[in-house]
């Protein structure tokens, strides 16, 4: 929040200009993670990440991208934050190859499809026809 230091923003309004030239991790509406450098920002919220990369997890391991400069419209950012360094250093993943991160992925989605496959399977069975939206992790 802004604590009226900043002349351009009213008291108490949310700001990203003191994040600009910070490394930053952006979660997408699509569910996609960028790692970058913000260079830019407007008041919709749109983002110029610099040096992005896009972070794909499967289990404890990950694959990065390089994506270079990166535009993001700020209607599809659900979550931003700050990367700290020294943590990023020390955390218990394990990187692997983009090759090796992508085939994992499509391992993971695959058996999601199947596992919504036969949970509507066996909804049909009982009556119900419920569509593959409305089915989450908890059945």
């Amino acid at each position: 929040m802004n604590d009226g230091s900043n002349p351009t923003c009213p008291p108490g309004t949310a700001t990203l200009l003191e994040e600009l030239d910070k490394k930053l991790m952006v979660l997408l509406r699509d569910g996609r993670t960028l790692i970058g450098y913000l260079r830019s920002v407007d008041q919709f919220a749109n983002l110029v990440l610099h040096r992005t990369i896009e972070r794909i997890h499967v289990g404890k391991e990950y694959g990065d991208i390089e994506r270079g400069v990166f535009i993001v419209r700020g209607e599809n950012v659900v979550l931003l934050g700050e990367i700290d360094s020294e943590k990023e250093a020390s955390l218990p993943l394990k990187e692997i190859s983009v090759d090796d991160i992508l085939a994992a992925q499509r391992r993971e989605q695959e058996a999601k499809i199947m596992k919504e496959k036969i949970v509507s399977t066996a909804l049909k069975d009982r009556g119900l026809n419920m569509s593959s939206e409305l089915i989450t992790d908890e059945f």
